[in-house]
């Protein structure tokens, strides 16, 4: 007691003293894969610049010797009097006898640690081989986990060269950021050296041991590229190997610097709890994010492949290269390597129409920052606990959406030469948002950083409500909460807007809470003219909605019919509206017969959010009206039987990808609502799938379709879909088949069937990574998940620990209600159990049903909709 007394200074504190700083680290590890545990040693090459008896460094779940801490300067050892952990702030704090010399000395510590299950530091990740279970020792130490691998300094600034030294089994592979340089084969040990690394942080150490087969390309600078899998898998890897080879040449040219090591591996890992990892060097991945197969796997996997690719190739730049100070900048990485992984995949893939695409990203963005629990770009990170909650829809999505709107105001060329400036001046060292502004304003000459800290400094967004009085077109700004209540924020916004056509245009920036614009100044026709439309934030390229008075939103809807509108702005004008009917400040009604204007719509993205907004509104209107719930599916199927009819079931010659994608989705969409064609369809092709599965009748872009519209009909007396598809899920290793069926089980209407699946998700069947994938429960199922997970939460907190898959429970199950009553109950019972890793993600789901709350009460005042909803359900087109 009395010694961490002693220590007091440095508890609760975020970040380390400064007193010492870590130049190189030796670092040998010897993984046991057969007891799951391992033993290390550090030799820490440290720069001692104040004067200190203490060194003060980050450690969990580790065992260090004490007696093994030792500083050497100059050959004189100081020897170390106490040595002590404080588990609770993940530091090791060792105390010398005197002073430490100014200057580099080698601090020295041997430790031990356990392979741990958490998919977190030093883990281990289990496989197959030769009907063998097996398993493989894995990293993953973003945000601050390199500590339960091995003593450090463990914070993005602290950055340091590496020489890893691995003692493993002969027969397997083993791999780090670097190559090999030398093996030295002891019996059925090998001793695998690797070069030294460049300077870097932490996080971005990696190492891997398992038994892999890979493929492998160069590209024309000769660096070797190679994709790593199971054995057995290695054609899988050959589309990702093609396009990282090709990527790197991109961002080559884009950033104006070469990839800066000698090899890139890419591997896929069977657990592994995010997405991918962009290690330096050693790139890891979900199987489902690194492998395509051409059998199996379906368009939308081949394109998650690619961003994927894309993004963590991205970091090798924006983030390895140069890398974010402190956690508060982790949107510089992110944010920005999703905005970039859509311009590399568009450039390989045209076709796909990615930056259209890219318009989902933005409308996640807006969504959770649509709420008052929300949080800005640039958050305050206090304890390393608190970083895993901000890697989410604001640090990635909204900081790709504001990424674009700054591109899209400066121009591209003027972005591109700024960002080749900023990578170049920063390159090996840290930066913080600042740095990227006051670079992007040298090179623009606009104001960037008063206009983008606005937008990075505080939460939420604005709409700007647009309204005709006169001869002026007056805009006003407020901040945006789904809750309906009135926020205080204000932004600098770059408006755009357009009038009858693209070719006359206008923007300026709205810098104050309104203004006005002179209508003659727009080559408008008169605003009077029914034919005459203005659309603002064209194409969508700013982060903020729009709000037309009623004339201006009838004549857009006009021009929707009328085809007059671009992709980007159809999708804008129905994803804006929507979101203002579940802010009670348009009406269902409206919306509704916004959405019957889409009647010919063929463009994938635009289709693809009518349909997730139908599946939201049939949700709510079942909590609301339920008695008009069977006229709004009917309306819902007249929407999309058309363009689904126009597909068809079957892949036609020369069709493209963004048709497979969007007939998977148009299909399964009937098939919720209840379509009795596409439901026998389904079955049909199911059963004859269940007899053969190379069958052509079910292609993998329809097998989600497919399974969703078989699980419609299971019930506790009917488990024939159940069974059939519990039946493939263990006979498939193809990890996207798995997700795929996760995904469509709890689609079932029967809560007995739902319970029976949500404790399968808990058995050893499932891998912890892809459980989250079953927690989207029907309607019927909801209060049968929430029971669950009352009833396992201490089985799931054990398992999830602090990682951030065990926010997804919080946000899939409540977030489904529609009750004050319910998000009272929900409070209550976390009330004895909050932990702070979880305080923001629960914040936002209670918010969520007290959002859905009003908005059912809101529904319920309509005067007209129950007569609209009939009108437009048996209208005929």
């Amino acid at each position: 007691m009395e010694q961490m007394q002693k220590f007091s200074q440095f508890k609760g504190q975020p970040r380390l003293p400064k007193f010492a700083i870590p130049k190189h680290y030796d670092l040998k590890l010897k993984p046991d894969l057969t007891a799951c545990k391992f033993t290390g040693a550090v030799i820490i090459s440290v720069d001692v610049i104040s004067d200190t008896k203490l060194l003060v460094l980050n450690t969990a779940e580790l065992s260090v010797n004490p007696n093994s801490v030792k500083f050497t300067s100059n050959d004189k050892v100081v020897e170390a009097v106490d040595v002590e952990m404080c588990e609770e702030d993940e530091i090791m704090v060792v105390e010398f006898k005197e002073s430490l010399p100014l200057g580099v000395g080698v601090l020295s510590v041997d430790f031990e640690g356990t392979l741990n299950d958490k998919m977190k530091g030093f883990y281990r990740s289990t496989y197959e081989h030769n009907g063998e279970k097996k398993n493989m020792a894995v990293t993953q130490f973003e945000p601050a986990d390199a500590r339960r691998c091995f003593p450090c300094w463990d914070e993005p600034a602290c950055k340091a060269t590496f020489k890893i030294t691995l003692e493993v089994p002969s027969e397997l592979v083993a791999l780090s950021n670097m190559p090999v340089i030398e093996e030295k084969i002891n019996g059925n040990l090998k001793t695998v050296y690797y070069q030294e690394s460049p300077i870097m942080s932490t996080y971005l150490v990696a190492v891997v041991v398992g038994l892999f087969d890979y493929v492998e390309d160069h590209t024309p600078d000769g660096i070797t590229v190679r994709v790593y899998c199971q054995v057995g898998k290695v054609n899988q890897g050959k589309f990702a190997l093609d396009v990282a080879v090709k990527t790197l040449g991109l961002y080559k040219e884009y950033f104006a610097m070469p990839y800066s090591l000698p090899k890139l591996d890419m591997i896929a890992i069977p657990d592994f709890a995010a997405g991918a990892m962009e290690n330096y060097g050693l790139v890891t991945y979900r199987e489902t994010a690194l492998l395509y197969d051409d059998k199996h796997s379906a368009a939308a996997n081949k394109q998650r492949v690619a961003t994927v690719v894309a993004h963590e190739l991205a970091h090798q730049w924006f983030g390895n290269l140069v890398t974010m100070e402190w956690w508060t900048h982790l949107w510089l990485n992110e944010g920005f390597a999703t905005w970039v992984s859509y311009l590399a995949t568009d450039s390989l893939f045209p076709e796909w129409q990615i930056w259209t695409q890219f318009l989902e990203e933005s409308t996640e963005g807006l969504r959770l920052d649509g709420l008052a629990e929300s949080h800005p770009i640039e958050v305050d990170i206090n304890h390393a606990r608190e970083i895993d909650e901000i890697f989410d829809a604001i640090s990635y999505r909204k900081g790709a959406s504001v990424i674009r709107m700054l591109q899209s105001y400066l121009g591209p060329e003027c972005f591109q030469r700024a960002l080749a400036s900023y990578i170049n001046r920063y390159a090996c060292s840290n930066a913080k948002t600042e740095d990227l502004w006051s670079v992007l304003q040298e090179e623009s000459g606009e104001p960037v950083n008063m206009l983008m800290n606005s937008w990075t400094k505080q939460k939420g967004y604005p709409v700007v409500s647009v309204k005709v009085k006169g001869q002026k077109l007056e805009f006003e700004q407020t901040q945006f909460l789904l809750s309906a209540s009135r926020g205080d924020g204000q932004w600098i916004v770059p408006i755009t807007l357009c009038c009858c056509s693209y070719d006359a245009r206008k923007s300026f920036l709205l810098q104050t809470v309104s203004e006005s614009l002179d209508l003659k100044e727009l080559s408008c026709a008169s605003v009077s003219d029914v034919s005459s439309w203005i659309k603002v934030n064209v194409d969508q390229t700013g982060f903020y909605r729009v709000k037309y008075d009623e004339g201006l939103s009838a004549r857009l809807r006009l021009a929707i019919e009328g085809k007059c509108l671009s992709t980007s702005d159809k999708y804008g004008v129905l994803d804006d509206y929507y979101a203002l009917s579940m802010a009670c400040q348009e009406s269902l009604t409206s919306l509704l017969t916004l959405m019957s204007a889409y009647r010919e719509e063929r463009d994938y993205t635009v289709l693809s959010n009518l349909i997730s907004i139908s599946y939201k509104i049939s949700r709510i209107a079942a909590d609301a009206a339920p008695e008009l719930l069977d006229d709004i599916k009917l309306f819902f199927i007249n929407l999309f039987q058309y363009p689904a009819e126009t597909l068809g079931w079957d892949p036609k010659q020369g069709e493209g990808h963004l048709d497979a994608m969007l007939r998977g989705e148009l299909l399964t969409a009937l098939a919720s609502f209840g379509h009795d064609m596409t439901l026998n369809e389904a079955n049909r092709r199911f059963k004859i799938f269940l007899d053969d599965r190379n069958t052509p009748v079910l292609p993998p872009d329809l097998r989600r379709t497919v399974y969703m519209a078989i699980m419609q009909n299971v019930s506790k007396s009917n488990r024939f879909g159940y069974d059939s598809l519990l039946r493939i899920y263990r006979e498939t290793d193809l990890s996207q088949e798995k997700t795929r069926i996760l995904g469509s089980l709890p689609s079932c209407q029967d809560p007995e069937i739902i319970h029976e699946f949500l404790n399968f998700l808990l058995t050893n069947e499932v891998r912890s990574q892809d459980v989250v994938f079953g927690l989207s429960v029907s309607r019927d199922g909801r209060e049968t998940a929430w029971s669950w997970l009352k009833e396992n939460w201490d089985h799931i907190s054990k398992t999830y620990g602090s990682g951030f898959l065990i926010t997804r429970f919080i946000s899939a199950i409540v977030s489904q209600f529609s009750s004050y009553e319910k998000a009272e109950e929900v409070e209550q019972f976390f009330a004895s159990r909050m932990k702070s890793y979880i305080a923001r993600t629960l914040k936002q789901s209670i918010e969520r049903v007290h959002i859905n709350a009003k908005w059912v009460q809101s529904i319920q005042k309509e005067k007209h909709l129950a007569e609209a909803v009939k009108e437009l359900a048996y209208r005929k087109y």
